[in-house]
């Protein structure tokens, strides 16, 4: 019998036939969202999933598929995965990691340098059809080059992020679980701090931390607080990372000067006062948006599954002690 993969949203057409190379496929090409039943629905008899970081994967849909043997997400984080649930059902879970790397830095540069030089604002104003000439104090931002970047979450694609400001002359400082090398740190020009060192001297904070319980409003109020008012905050990394509510407010207050936000609570849903708010720039969640990125993240997908229904170790398993067993 043909093994069953499903797809629940839409991938690239080659990503397709590579997966129909050696099972049979049911996809989503019209990308409309699956509801929770209608995900079980279609796994009930499934060897493989390909899901998005919009699926749920938990122990109520793993005890309705008795077949599945690997969940392949096509995204770094994965947080919509209940690790501890695959690994009981003996489901092997995995990630996209490293491929996305440079193009989630280029969009937080993006975001930061957005922010601080006022980009979205100055847009609206000539769209609205309100410049009427030049002005010395007009539309006045921030430099970034020479400033201070602080880093929260110093992994690969913080490294990266840190790589990026070596051209623009800025003194880097990072929070992290660990301390990196110091041959590393000395090639980013990056000093170890506390978040609260961090937070109180950088101009620019980007978060690149992944979403658990222990990172839930990682950046609140009391933190927002502690940052210079002149600063910018960058947040590519999940939503739930920062209190939304409380950076509405920090920004409405000018307790900080700007944000550029990727992810959001509660996405797609989101704090319909950012809408208000001239400070701020906001992208729907797009920050591995690039075309090669995209392919690459559902083409590592697709090796993952195929490697996990063919007896083999996937490149990128999140719960190795499955595979072990």
């Amino acid at each position: 019998m043909a093994r069953k993969v499903v797809v629940t949203r839409e991938v690239f057409d080659d990503v397709l036939d590579r997966l129909r190379g050696s099972a049979d496929v049911v996809d989503n090409q019209g990308d409309v969202p699956l509801t929770p039943v209608q995900l079980a629905e279609r796994c009930v008899d499934a060897d493989a999933l390909v899901c998005a970081l919009t699926d749920r994967i938990d122990a109520a849909l793993l005890a309705r598929c008795p077949k599945l043997k690997v969940v392949s997400n096509i995204a770094v984080g994965y947080n919509n995965i209940d690790l501890a649930a695959c690994t009981a059902h003996g489901v092997m879970a995995t990630n996209t990691p490293g491929v996305l790397d440079e193009t989630t830095a280029d969009f937080a540069w993006t975001l930061m340098l957005g922010a601080a030089r006022r980009i979205t604002e100055a847009e609206r104003y000539l769209r609205d059809g309100r410049w009427t000439g030049w002005q010395l104090k007009q539309l006045l931002g921030a430099d970034v080059h020479h400033a201070t970047l602080g880093i929260i979450g110093m992994g690969r694609i913080g490294q990266a992020i840190a790589r990026r400001a070596l051209g623009f002359s800025m003194q880097v400082l990072y929070c992290n679980r660990s301390r990196l090398d110091p041959r590393v740190e000395q090639s980013l020009n990056a000093r170890w701090v506390s978040q609260d060192e961090l937070l109180a001297a950088a101009d620019f904070v980007v978060l690149m931390v992944p979403y658990s319980q222990a990172t839930h409003h990682l950046i609140g109020r009391a933190e927002l607080s502690r940052m210079k008012p002149t600063a910018v905050l960058v947040n590519t990394a999940r939503g739930g990372v920062v209190d939304d509510l409380a950076l509405v407010d920090a920004l409405r207050r000018r307790t900080i000067a700007a944000a550029g936000i990727d992810v959001f609570e509660g996405e797609p849903a989101f704090h319909r006062d950012f809408l208000e708010l001239d400070n701020v720039v906001l992208a729907p969640h797009v920050a591995s948006s690039s075309a090669a990125t995209r392919h690459a993240m559902a083409m590592l997908a697709a090796r993952n599954a195929l490697a996990g229904l063919s007896g083999e170790r996937p490149p990128n398993l999140l719960n190795p002690e499955v595979a072990l067993s």
